[in-house]
């Protein structure tokens, strides 16, 4: 329910706030103190766009603040699905700055429009005496239906599932396609495979290769250069290891001088014996480079198969011709055993298929169980209030689609089943869709029967009727109110009215007037209480200056509240 809506800087607004009660709010006032400018703002905390030109001040920013308690509505899977944090008690606030940029939030954490107006959606229905879109929509006819089925519990079962078989029958499509493009190309994967594999390729090979062949084109410099290194070291007159020999033997004669020269004697050995394993070394390398066509020649073969490879296939690395290969063995598995998988998917879906279909006739054995239910229920509220000659029938027929011999029908996210509501509200006129026959006032009567209706079977969001009244007086005025007082006893209603009927029906009654300081014109609201109420509705029998026998009238219309 909405608890506590804040308006400021909108329209006529500057500063407003507003707590409402849980049950029937009333909201009267003259036409065009602002009744419709609450609404206005009030929309935009559900995600209708906003224009800066509305603001009271176009200096500063508006901001719509509103206050829901949500702990019956079963919303925090919409809360982990968005990354919100859920309270049982959740704000919704708007902010338009005057240039016309939007900032939304839930709770304090920023959200985008349609993420508030899918939350707002589910929080608030707003219904006016033209809001006829919803009554003819199949989905809230279907809706209706179920509300007083009461089967939540199969139809989640059953969403859940067919959500599943959808994915899953994607998945089979998505097989077929590949095993069918697979089979197409198999010959031509498997010359690419073998070719590869053919090949025999390494991942570190082509570097091998490479540093190998760098070095046989360069054997010449490179014997040249290990002879001259080690002829400097070791076997020259003026070599290294004889350098270090005789300045070994100037040390020795030294030592009974000093005995850290011993010290330096002994390092100057380690150094002179390092150095002779180091020639040695180079020698041997030495020794085993030489030059060898026959083997340069056949890494160039193999390196020129390796980079024809990767050219052919667009690849720069070893690392990605096995990675391809891989993949071509993936398909030409998939061409060859795919039918497999393919067939043991399609008998799982025909299982799975099995179990809606199934869930999907119980489903329907509920639907047209309560339908009976549903035309007297509704026919009755009608003739409440002065359409004793409605007509209402509820049709459910299977839905058109392929596969399913069980039911004749096809699987929808909601069963098998399409909803029609046909309604007449005349003697004699014939059944037809409701927008066809029924006038804006006709219309109202019978969403207000409806959602009353759903109220006593579901848990519903607050319900706004902006003047769905219209079109009605006395004793049906009277009966309207009635239906909206216990329509109010299972949810939140908020009800703008002219209606004094209907106005003393309320838990609440709000007071929407115009107030002017100066040169400037305010929008306000008061709640009134006792007295106070007792002069808005006899004002609203007889006019402005109500005489004591309207004063008593409406005195006798709050005699229920116990004023």
């Amino acid at each position: 329910m909405l608890q506590k809506l804040s308006i400021s800087n909108y329209a006529l607004i500057d500063n407003l706030e507003i707590s409402f009660d849980s049950g029937l709010n009333i909201l009267t006032g003259e036409t065009g103190a602002g009744k419709s400018i609450i609404l206005g703002a009030l929309s935009l905390i559900l995600g209708q766009r906003a224009e800066s030109r509305y603001f009271f001040n176009q200096q500063k920013k508006c901001v719509i603040e509103g206050t829901f308690k949500i702990g019956a509505f079963h919303l925090k899977q919409f809360f982990e699905d968005n990354d919100l944090d859920y309270e049982a008690e959740t704000v919704l606030r708007r902010e338009i700055s005057a240039d016309g940029k939007s900032r939304a939030f839930v709770n304090d954490t920023p959200v985008n429009l349609p993420a508030l107006k899918a939350l707002g959606e589910k929080l608030i229905d707003i219904h006016s005496q033209h809001a006829t879109l919803e009554i003819n929509d199949p989905e809230f006819q279907l809706l209706v239906v179920d509300a007083v089925a009461k089967h939540d519990g199969i139809l989640s079962d059953y969403r859940l599932k067919f959500r599943s078989y959808k994915k899953a029958t994607a998945k089979l499509q998505q097989l077929i396609d590949e095993s069918n493009k697979a089979k197409a190309d198999l010959d031509y994967f498997q010359f690419q495979y073998d070719e590869l594999e053919k090949a025999g390729l390494s991942v570190d090979e082509q570097e091998k290769l490479e540093q190998e062949l760098y070095a046989l084109n360069n054997a010449g410099e490179i014997k040249r250069n290990l002879l001259a290194a080690h002829y400097l070291m070791q076997e020259g007159e003026t070599s290294a290891v004889i350098q270090l020999r005789e300045a070994g033997h100037q040390l020795t004669s030294l030592e009974k001088f000093n005995p850290q020269i011993a010290e330096l004697y002994q390092r100057l050995n380690s150094a002179i014996i390092e150095l002779k394993d180091i020639a040695a070394e180079i020698e041997i390398i030495e020794q085993r480079t030489h030059t060898d066509e026959a083997r340069a020649e056949e890494i160039n073969t193999r390196l020129s198969i390796i980079y024809n490879l990767q050219k052919k296939h667009r690849v720069n690395s070893n690392e990605g011709l096995l990675q391809l290969q891989d993949e071509l063995s993936g398909k030409i598995q998939q061409a060859v055993f795919g039918d497999e998988t393919i067939e043991k998917l399609r008998r799982q879906l025909d299982t799975d298929r099995k179990e809606l279909e199934q869930l999907a006739a119980e489903i329907s054995a509920n639907r047209k169980k309560v339908i009976p239910e549903i035309e007297s229920q509704v026919l009755g509220s009608l003739s409440e209030m002065g359409m004793g000659n409605a007509s209402l029938s509820i049709e459910l027929s299977t839905t058109p689609g392929r596969n399913s011999p069980s039911t004749g029908g096809g699987l929808g996210a909601n069963g098998i089943d399409e909803v029609r509501f046909l309604f007449t509200a005349n003697k004699g006129h014939a059944l037809a869709e409701m927008s066809k026959v029924a006038s804006g006032g006709e219309l109202s009567r019978l969403m207000l029967s409806i959602k009353s209706l759903i109220a006593q079977n579901t848990a519903l969001p607050t319900i706004i009727f902006d003047e769905i009244d219209a079109g009605v007086s006395g004793e049906v005025a009277n009966k309207v109110g009635q239906i909206m007082e216990r329509l109010a006893d299972n949810l939140q209603v908020i009800a703008i009215t002219h209606l004094p009927q209907i106005a003393s029906k309320g838990q609440s009654h709000y007071f929407v007037f115009k107030d002017e300081e100066g040169t400037t014109t305010y929008t306000r609201i008061k709640q009134l209480h006792e007295q106070d109420r007792i002069l808005e509705i006899a004002k609203m029998l007889s006019g402005e200056k109500p005489g004591e026998s309207a004063l008593q009238n409406a005195r006798e219309l709050l005699n229920d509240l116990r004023l």
